[in-house]
């Protein structure tokens, strides 16, 4: 379909890509992978032949047709509604529609034999390419990935960068190229959005390349993994969690022919000084010099996935309560946001806010932060200091600082030193601290951005979709620094691999109401899926409870004391899981003594505890789920008349 031989492709005299080779079959599904910087873009766009090689050649069978979603799509402007946009990618069947039209126009006047004869054709032709099912197919695609059935008729030039990118996706799904790439098609996409995307590509019909820094979105939708590293592509087959096992296993191969070369290496060079000016020895030593320069070397092993080794401090311990909000309600003109709604979040919580795009969200977290007007009472906790993410802030950067000074001007108290540290974590090593604001690319300025958020010192943090444009290392050094960050946040976010690593809470907005489901969003998923299976299963159930006659003081009694004991036993196992939780916690710390790991009966009689504790706390675990859905089961019958 596609094969990239011998692949060369300069910047200036840097060599982005040096003898790479790639085949494209089709139906492959291949996530393209790698730092930024590295040239999946630039691949893509060579491909696509916007650009053209150096050396080596791009060759396509002659019935390729590619669809490229790039970010210069989102400066595309239409009068158009975003429905007509859409249904551009059947433009032979809407020309065709044109001339139907025209001719039933004529026959209004003429009725003639001809006139017929062509609108048959027509029709037939129309019918061949699927013209009478186009709309439906162009709806179904929009309103999949996001787009109310209101919004289809207005025009695209009323929505934002991000919705007009999404308008140019739904045209290129519905054109379906043999060949699709798609640039970053989630960092516009909300979490329901993504998921229908996964879907969808799963079973396309042709080929596809995503550049994606998602990882549950590469798991979840392609079935190979291509790598830009060392000016190269190096293939792996498998989803991302394959890439990571067998790259580690890779890499250990390397390292350890690398540490056997060196070692060779030193040994023919102390051969070479120790009898370099011995006649005897001169044609042996000759033998070894130019057994080295013919040597082909092994580069050592890139650490990639770097450990954050810095310390968030917070200046001051907030109060028990962060914050708390009381009948809250926000509107836009007629469009309700929020209703009568409660909320609070206390000292420790790290809370992920999801949900579809609209629903309130950045309004939300605006809210919190004291910025939006509201009806109803926000209470600040005792002595809360907060520090705000939002991509807008990416502006308000120093555009002629450099990162280095940046930093200084965050108002830490923290050396040069503490801050190239710091900096070094987010990327930023050796001359590059001194780079000017103004020549960063939009993830470099998200890592500065990020990293003056948490050199705030503050005890609460508001993120808003704090991984936008962060490649998959960067997202890893933030989740390393969120987890071990003391103080409290709200993130809204909608990578998955980000929130189900950071947050202990969930929330979400449902009628108009804050929800919160207490728990990781990973059993957040487990529980929304039970919730699900339930009403599909038993709407016959559901009917019932509607029907059912109103119950007697003495049965609602009776319920109420189910109840109230059904949450003791949900207090209880919440005990239980805290109580495993340290002491799994104690014993893993206690395994990495070396009075305990040195020894192997101590070893041994740690790590038979270590499993009791964790079966344990599974145990106690499933317990607790299954207790919240049984309350909330009879919390909705209680409140049912």
């Amino acid at each position: 379909m596609v094969s990239i031989n011998n692949l060369s492709y300069f910047l200036g005299d840097r060599p982005l890509y040096y003898e790479a080779n790639l085949h494209i079959k089709p139906k492959d599904r291949i996530g393209l992978i790698g730092l930024n910087g590295t040239g999946k873009s630039t691949l893509l766009r060579l491909i696509n032949g916007e650009f053209q090689p150096d050396e080596g050649e791009i060759s396509k069978s002659s019935d390729t047709t590619i669809g490229f979603l790039n970010q210069d799509l989102l400066s595309y402007q239409s009068d158009d509604s975003i429905l007509s946009v859409a249904m551009q990618a059947f433009a032979e069947a809407v020309q065709i529609q044109k001339d139907i039209d025209k001719v039933l126009h004529q026959m209004e006047v003429a009725y003639e034999d001809k006139l017929v004869d062509k609108l048959t054709r027509l029709q037939e032709k129309f019918e061949a390419l699927d013209g009478y099912s186009m709309q439906a197919q162009a709806e179904s695609v929009l309103e999949g990935i996001g787009f109310q059935t209101a919004d289809l008729k207005r025009p695209l030039r009323e929505f934002s960068g991000g919705w007009r990118m999404r308008v140019m996706l739904a045209k290129l799904l519905l054109e379906k190229p043999n060949l699709l790439m798609l640039d970053e098609p989630t960092n516009h996409l909300d979490l329901p959005s993504i998921q229908w995307l996964e879907n969808y590509l799963r079973t396309y019909e042709g080929a596809v390349i995503v550049v994606s820094h998602d990882q549950e979105f590469l798991d979840n939708m392609v079935t190979s993994i291509v790598e830009v590293a060392q000016r190269d592509l190096i293939q792996y087959a498998g989803n991302y969690s394959f890439y990571l096992e067998e790259k580690e296993q890779r890499n250990e191969i390397q390292r350890n022919a690398y540490e056997n070369q060196q070692q060779k290496i030193k040994q023919t060079e102390r051969f070479i000084e120790r009898f370099r000016s011995k006649a005897t020895k001169a044609r042996q030593v000759q033998s070894r010099v130019k057994s080295l320069e013919r040597m082909d070397m092994i580069d050592d092993v890139i650490e990639e996935n770097r450990r954050v080794n810095f310390k968030f401090t917070m200046n001051q311990q907030s109060g028990r309560f962060i914050m708390t909000l009381k009948n809250v309600s926000k509107s836009y003109g007629d469009l309700q946001i929020l209703k009568n709604t409660n909320a609070q979040i206390e000292r420790g919580d790290k809370i992920a806010l999801i949900g579809a795009n609209g629903k309130g969200k950045s309004t939300l977290l605006r809210i919190i932060s004291g910025s939006e007007p509201i009806e109803g009472e926000r209470i600040e906790g005792y002595n809360v200091n907060t520090a705000f993410y939002a991509q807008h802030q990416l502006e308000s950067l120093g555009v002629n600082n450099e990162i280095l000074e940046e930093l200084k001007q965050a108002g830490s108290e923290k050396s040069e030193t503490e801050l190239r540290n710091i900096l070094g974590c987010f990327l930023f090593t050796d001359e590059e601290v001194f780079k000017k604001i103004k020549v960063l690319s939009g993830g470099e300025k998200s890592r500065v951005a990020l990293a003056k958020t948490l050199l705030a010192e503050a005890n609460f943090l508001m993120l808003d979709e704090p991984t936008n444009h962060l490649d998959i290392q960067s997202v890893n050094i933030l989740i390393q620094a969120l987890q071990q960050y003391e103080g409290s946040f709200v993130v809204v976010s909608h990578n998955r691999h980000f929130i189900s690593r950071t947050a202990n809470k969930i929330w979400y907005i449902e009628d108009q109401e804050i929800k919160e489901y207490p728990g990781t969003y990973d059993e957040y998923v487990w529980w929304r899926s039970q919730q699900e299976q339930q009403e599909e299963e038993s709407p016959k159930k559901a009917k019932a409870v509607k029907e059912k006659k109103q119950r007697t003081p003495s049965e609602t009694e009776l319920l109420q004391k189910e109840v109230k004991q059904l949450h003791k036993k949900l207090e209880e196992a919440e005990a239980r899981v805290t109580e495993f939780e340290k002491k799994t916690k104690a014993t893993e710390a206690e395994m990495a003594k070396p009075e305990v790991y040195g020894q192997p009966d101590n070893l041994a009689e740690a790590t038979q505890r270590y499993e009791q504790q964790k079966k344990q706390l599974e145990e106690w675990q499933q317990k607790w789920d299954e207790l919240a859905v049984e309350i909330e089961e009879k919390e909705k019958e209680l409140n049912e008349e």
